[in-house]
């Protein structure tokens, strides 16, 4: 299953992590949980604290036996026996000192990590463990009650193999010379029955585009008009009502635009400086993209190269196999022509970039990303996004109320967590609005509305508890997401999401 869920080198991604977890709460725990059973390959905790009956009572990896015993200690043992092929360790002299101590004197201690996680972190210590690890993967997790959230800051981050649903690249918008030439030797008219229905529904549709263009000028359907004619046509040339190959055509005419230019994604990254000037001592993904990009401008004719996959369609063999070759074919062209375009780039340098690498490239590249996820404190810069989420989406408020509750915790030394603090918090709330440039008349409005008072009395009630079916849901959705930016497969979320358990729903922001 792991294999088939990220492939080879996403599994070996995945065992040369090293993880580090600042606290071991029960969202962290579960957190960890998630990436041990796939395979991480090393993880350290750190957490000073002692295990307290409270913990046990949340937290399924800590057990009676370990009250009064080192947080850091017990979690690792109990998470180590998950998976013997992952290291969970802890530090002894580390064990004991409050991970904010390395924060602020020993920012060293953190170098050997590929990715950190901290639970329930203030936000000025989060900013502070930021600033010194821009080049790692920072989640900063946060768990009250029956409501959580986890931001996410990264170096940028390239992604060539993220699994779009409908990967396949037929190009019949823009069929390839080889591909007309096949279609050629195709003649519906003169074919028995029995051919007749197991002629593939690339060929069809080709076919009934040029009996369309014949009769509109040499113009091809692009309206949704215009392709309902099409489908017309292609139901009229149906012996039979039960022609599956037929029928497949008529499901596959949407096609005919998906491939006509290139994505504007797409474009972006061509267009990106990193892109236009790589050379050898660029990273490989930017190398790989300035090939394609050439490619596109010369050989490609404007094209992206050509994956070469087909998806399985009512066709007998014969037939399948010689439309497969043609589309292979044409794609072994032009990966040849992106590997002599990637050696051009590589001869003034040392890097080495493998065929296998260049072929995942070339199969992906109508879907590669990158994503560039701003640091920490730049958040909550986009204040008329705020205003509006304010406006339309309940669960923002909660992700105000958490930063609100950090400048609590900051003032008078503890977390808001009774009904008591409610006006304080309130205070803290109208605030934070101020200082991220909201006009005080429009944030007075703010934190009086419905959602804004909702959230502020549901968090003080929460108690400053973590609830276990929480933090096992949240465990869930950051370990995912971290395998996805370990893995540079799939697409992780950029940059803020926050989930709702009393309402069951989440939304992602761009803060």
């Amino acid at each position: 299953m792991i294999s088939i869920l990220w492939a080879i080198t996403g599994q070996q991604a995945l065992e040369e992590a090293h993880v580090c977890l600042l606290y071991a709460t029960s969202t962290g725990c579960e957190i960890i949980k998630n990436l041990v059973l796939p395979g991480i390959g090393n993880v350290t905790i750190i957490d000073h604290s002692k295990v307290t009956e409270e913990d046990v009572q949340n937290n399924f990896f800590l057990d009676p036996e370990s009250i009064g015993q080192s947080k850091a200690k017990s979690a690792a043992e109990l998470l180590q026996e998950l998976n013997e092929d992952a290291k969970v360790v802890y530090i002894e002299k580390v064990s004991q000192i409050d991970p904010l101590e390395l924060i602020r004197n020993d920012t060293k201690a953190f170098d050997e990590f590929t990715m950190i996680i901290t639970v329930n972190m203030l936000e000025d210590d989060v900013l502070k463990l930021a600033s010194v690890c821009q080049n790692k993967t920072l989640f900063a997790v946060k768990s009250n009650g029956l409501v959580g959230m986890f931001s996410i800051q990264a170096p940028e981050h390239t992604i060539i193999e993220s699994h779009p649903e409908n990967a396949v690249d037929l190009r019949l918008g823009c069929p390839f010379t080889e591909l007309v030439d096949y279609a050629s030797t195709f003649d519906l008219d003169t074919l028995d029955q029995t051919d007749h229905s197991h002629v593939p529904f690339v060929i069809i549709i080709l076919k009934f585009v040029d009996a369309y263009k014949a009769k509109h000028e040499g113009k091809v359907p692009q309206s949704y008009q215009e392709r309902k004619e099409l489908i017309q046509m292609i139901h009229e040339g149906m012996r039979i009502p039960d022609e599956e190959n037929f029928h497949e055509a008529v499901s596959h005419v949407w096609r005919l635009s998906s491939t006509a230019s290139i994505p504007s994604e797409i474009q972006q990254i061509f267009d990106d400086p990193s892109c236009q000037n790589a050379n050898a001592n660029s990273p490989y993904f930017w190398i790989l993209a300035k090939a394609v990009r050439d490619f596109v401008e010369n050989e490609g004719q404007g094209q992206l190269p050509l994956s070469g996959k087909l998806p399985d369609m009512k066709a007998d063999t014969m037939k399948y196999i010689g439309l497969q070759n043609v589309y292979r074919q044409k794609a072994l062209f032009d990966l040849n022509a992106v590997k002599e375009r990637v050696k051009a780039l590589l001869k003034d340098g040392d890097q080495i970039i493998s065929d296998e690498i260049i072929q995942t490239f070339c199969k992906n590249t109508g879907h590669i990303k990158v994503i560039q996820y701003r640091p920490f404190s730049a958040y909550y810069g986009q204040v008329k996004k705020i205003v509006q989420w304010i406006k339309e989406e309940e669960n923002i408020c909660y992700g105000l109320v958490f930063k609100a509750a950090d400048k609590f915790n900051s003032l008078y030394g503890r977390p808001p967590a009774s009904l008591d603090d409610y006006g304080a918090l309130k205070e803290q709330t109208l605030a934070l609005l101020e200082s991220i440039s909201i006009p005080l008349e429009q944030a007075q409005a703010f934190v009086e509305n419905e959602a804004m008072e909702k959230s502020l009395k549901n968090f003080v009630r929460f108690g400053n508890k973590e609830v276990a079916n929480i933090a096992a849901l949240l465990g869930g959705i950051v370990a995912q997401e971290a395998i996805k930016l370990i893995t540079h497969q799939y697409i992780p979320i950029n940059n803020t999401c926050i989930f709702n358990g009393i309402t069951a729903t989440s939304n992602v922001f761009e803060l």
